[in-house]
């Protein structure tokens, strides 16, 4: 639990409780297919430091930031020599159901609704 606040990126991905297929490793970020794929290629990336959401960037971890953007721009750019194309997006407030900073890079088709049935 990272601040008090249930972290699955920190404890479960990080800790290595949870097993992830690692496609991208850096000092600051990981990238890693989705355990829950909703897309046929879903990949998330992750800063190894617990950083609740975009809005909470600030001086202190700029420095993972441009780690973070930079393994981003690495994964989008093969998955985009190797498919055409990709989306990549972010969530925040709400929208964010896990409060740790994290960034999905997918292709392909929806297989998985919200509520976590399949397409």
């Amino acid at each position: 639990m990272a601040n008090g606040v249930q972290d699955f990126y920190c404890d479960e991905v990080l800790s290595g409780n949870t097993k992830v297929e690692r496609v991208l490793e850096t000092e600051d970020a990981l990238a890693f297919y989705h355990t829950r794929p909703f897309y046929d290629v879903h990949i998330v990336v992750i800063p190894k430091q617990h950083i609740p959401s975009l809005l909470d960037l600030n001086s202190d971890n700029q420095h993972v930031m441009v780690d973070v953007l930079s393994v981003i721009q690495q994964v989008a750019n093969q998955m985009n020599e190797k498919y055409g194309a990709c989306t990549v997006s972010t969530n925040i407030g709400e929208y964010q159901s896990n409060k740790h900073m994290h960034w999905h890079i997918h292709f392909g088709k929806r297989i998985r609704l919200e509520d976590g049935t399949w397409c």
